[in-house]
């Protein structure tokens, strides 16, 4: 190679994104990751294999929905259903930005039409309704088409008498639909009220962040609460308490950790050991797990 053609080669060089930073390397795009807790960085097939979480602190990354469900399910089970649900623009809302704007964009960057997937599975051969929110859609917050999702998961589990495994992770209710997403506290609500009079098991998954309405609501009313190591749980943001008490909170103040010392959850399991816990769970609570 001539030094002409080095140095075209050198400056043609692709270089890696690392949380916004520009590193050189001869290597693709998203090869390496940062830790957002001990600030490490991690070879992503590491991290695949690791079930994306930090070999060096546990730090626990976000997780999509479909990975969540491919965590929790058994293999080649899960079939979604209301796939075409989604949220238009009933109050024609624009703040920066027109809120269908903001929909298109979340579908774009998402691939999905909402931020819950749900569909029916098995996990360790119990049938359940399985259900996984996506936080890269809008924070998955809680529009109508979300409550109308999650609703009609426990509308289906009890008419063909499944389990539901619901995992968790929002911003809470969506502002741009107004009262119509308030609404979808009381409606999800009201479903799960509904499966528990069936007598059939919900288990929740709090991850991070899961906060405001969707934590008001169906993610704290199973029958068995979980949460991933290091979520923040709550329903106003920390900051806002202070604000609004004039108080400093507790250290660790609506981490799953501080919740399960203070009885808003159950347990705490790492993701390596979710789909056994879950598994044993409903063993438990759904006996064989047989259809009616």
């Amino acid at each position: 190679m001539s030094i002409s053609d080095w140095f075209k080669a050198r400056e043609a060089r692709r270089y890696t994104a690392v949380n916004g930073e520009r590193v050189a390397g001869d290597v693709p795009d998203g090869v390496w990751n940062k830790c957002s807790s001990c600030k490490r960085i991690v070879y992503e097939g590491q991290l695949v294999a690791n079930l994306r979480v930090c070999p060096y602190c546990g730090n626990h990354f976000d997780l999509t929905a479909f990975e969540r469900i491919d965590l929790l399910a058994d293999p080649g089970s899960f079939a979604e259903f209301d796939a075409g649900v989604g949220s238009t623009d009933p109050l024609g809302f624009v703040a920066a930005k027109p809120y269908t704007v903001s929909l298109e964009s979340a579908r774009e960057r998402s691939g999905l039409t909402e931020g819950v997937v749900v569909g029916r599975a098995t996990i360790g051969d119990h049938p359940v309704v399985l259900g996984a929110m996506d936080f890269r859609f809008i924070g998955a917050s809680m529009g109508s088409a979300v409550g109308e999702k999650i609703a009609r998961s426990f509308e289906v589990a009890t008419s063909e008498r499944r389990a539901v495994v619901l995992c968790t992770a929002s911003g809470g209710a969506r502002m741009q639909e107004g009262m119509l997403s308030l609404m979808q506290m009381a409606k999800t609500s009201a479903a799960a009220r509904r499966l528990a009079e069936a007598r059939l098991p919900y288990i929740s998954v709090l991850t991070n962040p899961t906060m405001g309405g969707v934590t008001a609501s169906f993610a704290v009313l199973a029958d068995v609460v979980l949460a991933e190591p290091g979520a923040l749980i709550g329903f106003a943001g920390p900051r806002v308490i202070e604000q609004t008490i004039k108080q400093h909170l507790p250290k660790g103040f609506q981490s799953s950790e501080y919740l399960l010392e203070h009885g808003m959850v159950d347990e705490v399991v790492v993701r390596g050991q979710l789909t056994a816990r879950v598994t044993t769970l409903l063993g438990y609570l759904a006996g064989g797990g047989e259809q009616a």
